[in-house]
Formats: structure tokens, C-alpha cells, sequence
């Protein structure tokens, strides 16, 4: 059964400006606190040292939710972090100490004062005003958790691709006080990577040092797991499908598009769209939620019965007898395509697959919610349920967002079959493939 907090899983952040928040003293563990341009491949000259890849966990449905394990601080330690596109803001549950945390997989990060961020430090002023000495933050989300802290710095080891590991110092959240959806249950991970196009943002920080460009992506498996990656050596860019970044908006955004149904149009021609992988689903504006509803119930008629007693998504169907995979119940569902005024007429096509879920009680749901219900009223949001199985690139040196089609189950050189990316650079990007030998071996 799905958890209410995964239906509601959107990392969307905003950082909010904050005039008292308390200190970190000397020995911290032990201290209290005090109260669009030009889209073809980058010329070699101009491209970063190298990229990383790092392996993902976690998977749309039951969990909510992709991870990574990042490795932080000196000696290196791994922590579980939540892949969210959606924000600027990178920060572990701290022991600083931690006025409310959650359980989570590793021992709470511990800073000292050596590692604070002072107020001074520009990544700072790119954060908030200061009004003390430290620096430090408040970010919420729109499922409604939010995270209290101050900026701290420590080393990330980096393994790239051409063998070589890195071990930049880069700032992050040291949160020591959260605000979680099921405070009492047990976290999956240990914070969040932000991955937005803001300056406090990992990619930003890696781009400033000269260690990597600031292109990032993912590749989330439809089955769970997939990869995310670090620079550009991976990205096969005469092969992408790609759009302008638009400046409207903060996130990262393709612009606006024109929703379809089944190849018809459902009559939405100025939907924003925002791409978020700390979104669990996809939510549409409330007129481009209706309808599509309208158009998904008139095409299955009387075909599957609603299952009006499935608490696990909003509006869910029933077979003739439960569904086992959706395999079973792609037949009675077309695809949705958004067609982008941007890019050339860009258009991402989005299948059953990557709209709906099949529950423990074997019905198919709609994975495409209601973002007016959750507080989203101008634009809509595509989450991970829409992004199985594509390799998505946030491109912030091009200022552009692409996207393709492929399978993202299994690892870089994974395996002896050619699978993965070794595979996928013979069979799809028709690029040399020395750059992935170094991975995962």
C-alpha cells in the first residue's frame, strides 16, 4: 500500500530567509545550541576534466523515491540522499546537536566549528542576508516538510570517469531540525541532494572549482534502480531530444506545451511544465488534470470498473481479475504527449508505463495527480513516475533540458552482455566507448 507521504513525496524547494536561528559552539558534538543557446555537443577545450556516475536505489512505487549514496567528509562516510532536481539545497539530518531528527540509515552526520560556513562566504550571500555569524538556513517543500540548519563544508570523494577520484570541499545543510511528513517512522535516507541551477546547488559548486560541468542526469529504472551522473561525458547529445531551459522559471523548466491525449488535443495549450525527480508522481494543473480524467474514463468506458476501495492513488481501476504487472493493463490506457512550444516542437511522449502503477490490491491507478490539491496552482510538475526509463539532462552550460528514451535498470558496464552504458554508447549513441571502461570496474 502506498504511504500518504509517498502520494505527497515533492521536493520542490524554497529557501526561506530566516533572522534567528541558534549556534554551534566549540565541540559541536557535544555543545548545545543558543537560542536557449546553442544545443550541439560542447567542443572538447571547453569541457570539464571528467563525470561521475553514481548507482541509484529506490523506485516510484512502494518506496516514493531514488537515492544515492554520497560520500562525505574525512575519513569518507556514506549517506543516503533523496536525487531532487527540484531544489538548490544539499543537507544531511545532523548531529549538531539535533533538536528533531528522524531515524535514519547512518549515523547522523556530526560538524564541528571548523566546518561552519561563515556568514561572509559568498556562497552565503547567495543563500540568504546574515544577520550572525553563521550562516544559517531554512528550506520547505511543498509536501510540507522543511528542513532548519546551518551551513557547514566538508570533502565529497568523487570517483570520475577517467579513474582518477576527487575530493572537492563543498558546503551543504547541516539540518538540525526537521519537519517530516511521518516524523515517527524511519527515514530512507539521510538528507537531500539538491541539484537545481542555483548557486548553492552541488553542480554549481563543482563547476565553480573547475572539477566537473555543470550538466547533470539521471536514468531512473522502471524496475527500480538506475544511475545518476556528473558532468557531460556521458550525455549523447546529436541524440537527445532537446528544449530551451526556460527563464521563467527557477526550476528547471522546458517552457509551456500542449497537452494530447490518444493523438487528440484535450484543448490545454499554455501548460507550464517544471521537471522535479524529488516529485514521486506527476501533478497537472487542476484544467489539465480534469481533463485528462474526463479523457481517460470516456476512452476506457465500461472496459474496467473503478476501484473506488484502493486508498493507494486517487483514482484507480479494476480488470476482470487483478492486474499482475502493468503489462496487464497498458491495453486499456493510450499515451499522453506534451508537445513544447520551445525546442523545436519538442514533444515527450509519456505511455501508460510511465503513468500509471499497479497496486499490492492489483489495480491500476493514475500516477498523474491533481497539483491544486497540493498546493500547486500554475504549473505542473513532472515527477518520477514520468521519467522511468529516460536518461533526462539538465544541461546548465547550454541553458537546456533533454531527454531519451532507454533502459536505465541496470548499471555502466554492469554486466558481460554489452548492457548498460557500454551497451547503450555501441547500440544507441553510436559514440566511442573507452569513457565507460573505467566505471564500476
Amino acid at each position: 500500500m502506498a504511504k500518504p507521504h509517498q502520494m505527497l513525496h515533492l521536493l520542490l524547494g524554497m529557501l526561506l530567509l530566516i533572522s534567528v536561528a541558534p549556534s554551534i559552539s566549540d565541540g559541536a558534538i557535544s555543545s548545545q545550541y543558543k537560542k536557449s543557446k546553442d544545443q550541439s555537443k560542447p567542443e572538447a577545450s571547453t569541457r570539464g576534466t571528467s563525470s561521475a556516475v553514481f548507482p541509484l536505489s529506490g523506485d516510484v512505487y512502494p518506496n516514493g523515491l531514488y537515492y544515492a549514496t554520497m560520500n562525505i567528509g574525512n575519513p569518507a562516510k556514506p549517506y543516503y540522499l533523496d536525487v531532487d532536481t527540484g531544489s538548490d539545497l544539499t543537507w544531511l539530518q545532523c548531529d549538531a546537536p539535533c533538536q528533531r531528527c528522524s531515524k535514519v540509515p547512518h549515523p547522523l552526520y556530526r560538524p564541528t566549528k571548523q566546518k561552519l560556513v561563515p556568514c561572509s562566504d559568498p556562497i552565503c550571500s547567495a543563500l540568504r542576508q546574515c544577520e550572525t555569524a553563521q550562516c544559517d538556513y531554512q528550506v520547505q517543500y511543498a509536501d510540507q516538510g522543511s528542513s532548519l540548519g546551518v551551513l557547514v563544508s566538508d570533502a565529497f570523494t568523487l570517483r570520475l570517469t577517467n579513474s582518477s577520484t576527487v575530493r572537492p570541499t563543498l558546503a551543504f545543510g547541516c539540518g538540525y531540525d526537521q519537519q517530516l511528513s511521518n516524523p515517527n517512522a524511519p527515514a530512507p535516507t539521510d538528507g537531500v541532494l539538491g541539484l537545481g541551477g542555483g548557486k548553492v546547488s552541488i553542480m554549481s559548486q563543482l563547476k565553480d572549482q573547475g572539477v566537473i560541468r555543470n550538466v547533470v542526469g539521471h536514468c531512473l529504472g522502471r524496475n527500480g534502480g538506475g544511475f545518476l551522473f556528473f558532468g557531460d561525458d556521458l550525455v549523447p547529445y546529436s541524440k537527445v531530444t532537446w528544449a530551451p531551459l526556460s527563464l521563467r522559471h527557477k526550476n528547471y523548466s522546458p517552457g509551456s506545451a500542449s497537452l494530447y491525449f490518444g493523438g487528440k488535443s484535450l484543448g490545454v495549450k499554455q501548460m507550464d511544465v517544471v521537471f522535479d525527480s524529488g516529485s514521486s508522481y506527476t501533478y497537472f494543473t487542476s484544467q489539465a488534470y480534469q481533463a485528462l480524467v474526463s479523457a481517460v474514463k470516456g476512452d476506457i468506458g465500461d472496459k474496467l470498473k473503478v476501484a473506488s476501495d484502493d486508498p493507494s492513488l486517487p483514482l484507480c481501476w479494476k480488470g476482470q481479475k487483478p492486474f499482475k504487472s502493468i503489462s496487464d493493463a497498458r491495453k486499456y490506457f493510450r499515451s499522453v504527449v506534451l508537445s513544447f512550444v520551445n525546442g523545436k516542437k519538442s514533444m515527450l511522449e509519456i505511455p501508460p508505463d510511465n503513468y500509471l502503477v499497479v497496486t499490492e490490491y492489483g489495480n491500476a491507478c493514475l500516477g498523474i495527480l491533481n497539483g491544486a490539491e497540493v498546493g500547486l496552482k500554475d504549473f505542473s510538475v513532472i515527477g518520477d513516475i514520468t521519467l522511468q526509463d529516460l536518461m533526462v539532462v539538465y544541461d546548465n552550460e547550454n541553458g537546456q533540458i533533454g531527454w531519451i528514451k532507454t533502459a536505465c535498470d541496470r548499471l555502466p558496464n554492469a554486466d558481460s552482455e554489452g548492457f548498460g552504458l557500454d551497451g547503450l554508447c555501441r547500440d544507441i549513441f553510436n559514440e566511442d566507448c573507452n569513457i565507460y571502461s573505467a566505471l564500476f570496474g
